[in-house]
């Protein structure tokens, strides 16, 4: 099939891009002019073609012949730094454009990628019950999660007014590589520098013993209550591995498809494995007056409408990174 990618020089641009050549697919990416970038695709028989998601008639000569879009392109918080506008124009305007454009083109799957950031995952002790993506109410937090929201509200509005198959993608938190071993809240110095000035009350006690320790450690975060943190994060192979399976399943068309590793992780179980592998030290530590890490997706609607299994947990995703930070 044709295949447009927006944000192809991205990490996971890249990584949908080469598996879906290898599918035997023809990849058309929309880049800007002199994005540095564009090194990671060579080789590569990908089509590029210079422009603007913020530009309609950039946008509009990306699309012709295509079958299927991936829009991945966006300003997004790891990036930047976006001012407020920079959103609108890119995230919102941007996402206007290709849908105009999809519209006209009469394409066959437009993929939407949005964000678990337009939920609130972290209340007062955590979330009690998985996150299901057709039940929790959407309560974005800055311009990013609620652009968005605002992408997928006229991907839906699309799909329904003139029938353009929209499929969106809601992605935790994604890691490439060796990201996973830069993840700050496993790290002793990320909860020193939030401690402090927490020189009052319960944290203080916190505070005291955070700085008993030195050096490159890690740390087993736990709730008030000594409950282990628990996140949700996404394996960039899984990631990939959803747009293969649902790119032509007409039953992800007009749906909203959570993607998330097989299983949450822990950190009581995380930070042992890791400090090992990395060789260092961890302590084991409840985090007064602090707002928990907690909560996990119910990824049972992917699994049943896409037949979707991610495959890799957060030991694998570990392994996997030690092996790219080894070069191996």
């Amino acid at each position: 099939m044709q295949i447009l990618i927006t944000g192809i020089t991205g990490r996971v641009g890249v990584q949908l891009a080469r598996n879906l050549v290898s599918d035997g697919h023809q990849v058309r990416g929309l880049v800007w002019s002199a994005d540095p970038s564009v090194v990671k695709l060579d080789g590569l028989p990908i089509d590029l073609v210079e422009g603007s998601l913020t530009k309609a008639q950039d946008v509009s000569r990306a699309m012709e012949g295509i079958e299927v879009v991936c829009h991945l392109g966006a300003a997004f918080q790891a990036g930047g730094p976006f001012t407020h506008d920079d959103y609108f124009q890119i995230n919102v305007g941007g996402t206007f454009n290709m849908l105009e454009a999809a519209a006209e083109q009469q394409v066959q799957h437009f993929f939407f990628a949005s964000t678990d950031a337009i939920y609130s995952k972290y209340p007062a002790g955590g979330l009690t019950e998985p996150i299901c993506e057709d039940l929790m109410p959407q309560t974005p937090s800055g311009w990013y999660a609620l652009s968005k929201i605002l992408g997928e509200e006229m991907c839906i509005s699309y799909f329904l007014s003139q029938g353009v198959p929209i499929t969106i993608f809601r992605f935790a938190l994604v890691v490439a590589t060796d990201e996973i071993l830069n993840f700050q809240q496993f790290y002793l110095s990320y909860w020193q520098n939030i401690y402090e000035t927490r020189t009052t009350g319960a944290a203080a006690k916190t505070r005291e013993q955070l700085l008993q320790h030195q050096g490159k450690k890690l740390v087993i975060a736990r709730d008030e209550n000594g409950r282990s943190y628990q996140k949700h994060i996404l394996d960039v192979r899984d990631l990939v591995q959803a747009f293969r399976v649902a790119i032509g399943n007409r039953q992800s068309i007009g749906e909203i498809f959570q993607l998330a590793a097989p299983t949450p992780f822990v950190w009581e179980t995380t930070i042992p494995y890791l400090a090992q592998a990395l060789g260092v030290e961890y302590i084991d530590l409840n985090l007064l007056e602090q707002t928990p890490t907690f909560y996990e997706f119910d990824l049972s609607k992917s699994r049943e409408q896409l037949s979707y299994q991610p495959q890799y947990d957060i030991f694998d995703t570990i392994d996997y990174a030690l092996d790219c930070r080894s070069g191996s």
